[in-house]
């Protein structure tokens, strides 16, 4: 299968598709290593939109 494209998003509570580093898109932001199957957590208490920033 092939990989995710580095910008891919996916939101809170969604599966993540590919392992790798993804960023919170909000102000302030963070980054966290996700693993292909791994939900998507909240961040500040919010959910936010995560983005496919680099390959693990």
């Amino acid at each position: 299968m092939a990989k995710a494209p580095i910008g891919t998003t996916r939101k809170t509570g969604e599966k993540c598709p590919e392992s790798g580093v993804w960023k919170a898109q909000s102000t302030p932001s963070t980054t966290i290593p996700l693993s292909e199957g791994e939900t998507f957590p909240p961040y500040n208490g919010k959910a936010v939109t995560w983005k496919l920033i680099s390959y693990a």
